[in-house]
């Protein structure tokens, strides 16, 4: 059981008068019940990013690379419990591959570190979740989903603006960010869309939360480090080498079957007769 952050009930979010044998919840409890709901939409971070660390690469030449936005990143992370405790967010908004994730993780890891609760979505896989949510056998109803994805005292979306635009989209994502707007939570976004880009793609309103929550994005408009230094795009692609079947443009993969029976395979031929 946890120790009251209060220090004044035994941890168990209520306090017991003994002349009147009766309980009352603790100055602790609301913030008990918000870490329960937020737990079930609480995520890890990715493996790839759980040693991410300033004194560690690839942040190290990242933020050689944009040294103008190493001041406000070091602050914010320093001094994660206050923003988060005021809901001031941070973002980062730039070309694929400048490292706008890895910082983002960085932020989340640390905030983590300090026992805060965060949760780490791709904006697609996010929507993903809320749309299951229509399902039959859904864990979570559409509400109740978005009520435990605002709980979470940081709200990590990676991706913004990578889903295909639709009502349905710019409304759920302004339901969460509004939410948390009037709710006083922390975001944490990435996006690879300039701000016209992005009014388009999720719409006036949700921009001018995330402007108001966050400030100006950080900037990160550099090449795709991911990209070795020595590629060369070739003149033509290679014709495709194929085998005894027939390509299926349709499925756009080779189906192995005919005479023999065997189920269909990914890379395998299939029998002209």
């Amino acid at each position: 059981m946890a120790a009251c952050p209060d220090d004044r009930c035994d941890g168990s979010g209520f306090l017991y008068d003994e002349a009147s044998r009766r309980a009352r919840p603790c100055s602790c409890r609301a913030q008990r019940i918000a870490r329960r709901r937020a737990a079930a939409v609480a995520g890890r971070l990715p493996k790839r990013f759980r040693e991410v660390s300033f004194e560690r690469e690839p942040v190290i030449s990242i933020l050689r690379s944009y040294p103008h936005i190493v001041p406000e990143l070091r602050g914010y992370v320093s001094h994660v419990s206050e923003r988060l405790a005021t809901g001031r967010g941070i973002w980062f908004a730039g070309k694929v591959g400048t490292g706008k994730t890895t910082l983002a993780m960085l932020v989340s890891k640390t905030a983590m570190e300090a026992n805060h609760t965060v949760a780490i979505y791709s904006l697609p896989r996010l929507l993903a979740m809320l749309r299951d949510t229509y399902a039959d056998d859904a864990e979570y109803s559409l509400t109740d989903l978005i009520d435990r994805l605002c709980a979470v005292e940081l709200l990590h979306i990676d991706d913004v603006g990578a889903e295909q635009t639709s009502a349905w989209v710019l409304e759920q994502l302004y339901t969460i960010i509004n939410t948390r707007y009037e709710d006083g939570r922390a975001v944490l976004l990435t996006t690879n869309l300039d701000d016209a880009q992005l009014r388009v793609q999720i719409g006036d309103r949700t921009v001018s939360r995330i402007y108001e929550m966050c400030g100006n994005p950080l900037p990160m408009m550099g090449d795709d480090k991911r990209k070795p230094d020595d590629f060369v795009l070739p003149d033509a692609a290679p014709a495709p080498v194929r085998g005894p079947g027939r390509w299926r443009d349709d499925d756009a993969f080779w189906e192995h079957g005919g005479s023999t029976g065997a189920a269909p395979a990914y890379g395998r031929p299939r029998d002209d007769h």
